[in-house]
């Protein structure tokens, strides 16, 4: 079953809990605080395998969990960090917030794209001794792992897409040209998945080849398969127009094209634009002339036709070295940039829920994982940045509750990972 869409829900592993403890030991007196830092929680990493052609795997299962790291121990002895949870899709598959779209990650190179990050173990008691502070009786909890619903898109890495209304020679052609193996048959949407294929060149030179399948009039709006699949086209450098020259189907095949350019313009304004190539299928079964009178058509409006016998590979040698050629003129396969997440208004009045937690002079900000995404925005380096995260403070009543609290000039404030002299 081919799936290119799939909704799943992930959460990175909880940093562990820091630890209280004090030291104990014979003819040692006061030892001291020596409770350990919590372990890291696991991160959640998606990376590309290229045994893997579907996201069909993700219909079955859609929750993801990274697990927790461990707490501290005493004699300073840290929890463990928790191993990432990682996740193999296919190559070419888009990561989107599933909220907003936001593209999060592109998984199209080699490289692992860490999507969701565990939390930071807590600190323990021993980080909190100071000189009026000797005997601290408490430790940090641990900072909770991200969590997001995240959307998959597979859009298939291919050099060439082949398009064209179905039944035209599309599957015919890419299994005469590449080592694809599609179902060929004399009906419509014989052709139900994208089928890649590797055209070789020679030794050291190949390049991709899809037949993109099911599109018809009103495939941009979602009429027939078409839908479903244009989205493997906007990747593909160049597109192989296909038509039938003889209009064996009854229809005619300069309206047939002009259809189809249409509904890739209504699907993505950058694919009129893309470079295409008209391949005349089916030479066999009309006349030369009327296959001149095309061809006269297409390169008088700026394309470069090519009549061919797919069935007999006639004709389609010229076709492939001239695309071969033109793919080195071209950009690289397109990936797509991961969008940064925006500043969220704290203008607009929203339930913010957190806990303020007072020991020993120090106050803890907690149990607001919404701030930790706030937080992780945040450059602490950059006065404007630091400036929007105490608006944040002051907008979601955070510093009203640290007054409420009894908290003073000089008092340290520690939100996860950040501490802070408070500073009316």
């Amino acid at each position: 079953m081919f799936v290119d869409i799939a909704n799943i829900h992930l959460k990175a592993g909880n940093g562990g809990n820091g630890a209280v403890s004090f030291h104990r030991e014979k003819y040692v007196a006061a030892g001291g605080p020596d409770g350990g830092d919590g372990g890291r929680g696991g991160d959640i990493i998606f990376k590309a395998d290229d045994n893997l052609s579907t996201l069909a795997d993700f219909r079955y299962k859609r929750k993801y969990a990274a697990k927790n790291g461990e707490d501290g121990k005493a004699t300073r002895s840290s929890g463990k960090k928790a191993p990432p949870l990682i996740i193999s899709v296919p190559r070419g598959t888009l990561v989107k917030e599933t909220e907003t779209g936001r593209i999060i990650a592109d998984i199209s190179g080699d490289e692992e794209v860490v999507i969701a990050k565990g939390g930071n173990g807590g600190w323990g008691n021993t980080h909190f001794a100071t000189s009026t502070r000797q005997v601290p009786r408490f430790a940090k909890s641990g900072n909770p792992g991200e969590e997001l619903d995240v959307t998959l898109e597979l859009k298939l890495l291919a050099d060439v897409g082949l398009i064209g209304f179905p039944n035209v020679g599309k599957s015919t052609l890419i299994s005469v040209v590449s080592e694809a193996k599609p179902k060929i048959a004399n009906y419509h949407f014989t052709t139900l998945t994208p089928v890649l294929g590797v055209v070789r060149m020679g030794e050291g030179s190949s390049f991709v080849m899809a037949d993109i399948p099911g599109l018809i009039e009103g495939a941009g709006e979602g009429v027939g398969l078409g839908h479903e699949f244009l989205r493997h086209v906007e990747r593909c450098r160049m597109l192989l127009h296909v038509i039938d020259v003889s209009g064996s189907e009854g229809r005619d095949p300069i309206e047939d094209f002009n259809k189809i350019n249409k509904e890739l313009a209504v699907f993505s304004s950058e694919l009129k634009d893309r470079p295409q190539i008209i391949v005349g299928n089916k030479c066999d079964l009309t006349d030369d002339s009327n296959v001149a009178e095309l061809k006269k058509y297409f390169e008088d409006n700026g394309y470069k036709f090519f009549p061919v016998m797919a069935a007999i590979a006639e004709g389609t040698n010229d076709l492939i070295n001239f695309v071969a050629a033109e793919l080195k003129k071209l950009p690289a396969i397109k990936q797509y940039e991961p969008e940064p997440k925006p500043h969220e208004d704290f203008t607009v009045k929203k339930k913010r829920t957190f806990n303020i937690r007072a020991c020993d002079g120090v106050y803890f900000v907690e149990d607001a994982p919404w701030l930790l995404e706030v937080m992780n925005t945040v450059d602490p380096d950059d006065y404007e940045s630091l400036q929007y995260f105490e608006r944040v403070l002051r907008q979601s009543g955070i510093i009203d509750a640290l007054k409420e609290h009894g908290v003073k000039e000089g008092d340290t404030v520690s939100v996860y990972d950040v501490e802070f002299d408070y500073v009316p």
